[in-house]
């Protein structure tokens, strides 16, 4: 479903604090003023008379390698190559077409094209293009002084910035590393899915695949933490009384199949469990359950959630443990195959 027009016209904020933000606005100022100065500094011995020594497409390139130094649109090599390649074809379209109007739209769509070829896509590439063809600009010397200059300048003094202020500064794309089937499933799915999409995205493909990593881990995080034993737990408890006979007991064992019987009292509470090792234990001439059932008994609220038990099965040793309602009477058994059968299905993607 489309989003509400509202919605397309004022769209939700970037997902930056308000340190953040104040990071980034400072940068941004700092940045543009050092590169200024320098720029200013060595206009006297490489610009030429009645030039400028900084050019307005920097503003651009400030709003990109500070605020989204991560995009691809922001790399060291897009910033710099894009801006200056993009300069010289509208320098070209200058002295090559003449008119201004012609010389300005084929000056942007050619420095398109080129930074696609090249791989440096910046926006702001485009508008170095359309400033040297708007200004008549035909010398050379130009994409060096004051364009390659200036995306120098800035694009150094932002990583080195983002590197102080403690960001991860500009990179390139990480290495390839050697992954589990799973991570390729994935990473092929992701592929065959940006090719469906066929559309320029503003993120590295490295940085999309840990979002959606990391956002599967957030929701599977979320499910585990919102399951409870109530809703995994095995029902309705098979149990035995103090009184039942280790006869008795041994062929339930066999019957049913199980590894531990809670031992109840009249009214429902757990007084023990039960074990074939007990059994085993138990001395020549033993009559009851109670005789040799273990007492200790830990349990859990009906109502606790998973993600707090599965350190109990994983780590101590347990492998059931009987689940009591809010008035201590057993209602279920949650055992370490209830467990890992949960898992199993928070782990599953939703169809």
């Amino acid at each position: 479903m489309a989003a509400p027009l509202w919605q397309r016209v004022w769209p939700a904020p970037l997902a930056i604090d308000g340190r953040e933000r104040l990071r980034v606005v400072l940068g941004a100022a700092l940045g543009l003023l050092l590169t200024a100065w320098l720029s200013q500094a060595l206009a006297s011995a490489w610009a030429v008379p009645g030039w400028p020594w900084l050019v307005a497409p920097m503003g651009a390139t400030a709003v990109l390698v500070f605020v989204v130094p991560s995009s691809p649109m922001a790399q060291p090599w897009a910033a710099v190559v894009g801006n200056t390649v993009s300069a010289a074809v509208g320098i070209a379209c200058v002295r090559w077409l003449g008119p201004p109007a012609l010389a300005a739209s084929v000056a942007v769509a050619g420095a398109i094209a080129l930074m696609f070829a090249l791989r440096c896509l910046h926006p702001p590439g485009g508008a170095c293009a359309l400033l040297t063809a708007l200004g008549g600009v035909a010398d050379p010397r130009f994409v060096l002084f004051p364009v390659l200059v200036n995306s120098l300048l800035l694009v150094g003094i932002a990583w080195a910035y983002h590197r102080l202020t403690r960001r991860t500064p500009v990179t390139p794309p990480a290495p390839v590393v050697q992954r589990d089937d799973e991570a390729a499933a994935l990473s092929a799915d992701l592929d065959a899915v940006l090719a469906r999409y066929n559309r320029v995205l503003d993120i590295r493909r490295e940085d999309l695949e840990a979002l959606l990593h990391d956002t599967g881990l957030r929701a599977y995080q979320r499910k585990l933490a919102d399951t409870r034993c109530s809703d995994i737990m095995s029902k309705p408890p098979i149990t035995v009384g103090i009184g039942t006979t280790l006869d008795e007991a041994t062929a339930l064992f066999g019957k049913r199949r199980i590894k531990a019987l809670p031992v109840v009292d009249a009214g429902g509470a757990v007084v023990g469990i039960l074990t074939p090792a007990d059994l085993l234990r138990a001395p020549p001439g033993t009559a009851s359950v109670g005789a040799v059932m273990t007492r200790r008994v830990r349990v859990a609220n009906s109502d606790r959630h998973l993600s707090e038990l599965i350190p109990l099965f994983a780590g101590s040793g347990h492998h059931h443990l009987p689940i009591v309602d809010a008035g201590g009477c057993l209602v279920g058994v949650l055992t370490q195959s209830d467990v890992v059968a949960a898992l199993c299905r928070l782990d599953a993607p939703a169809v």
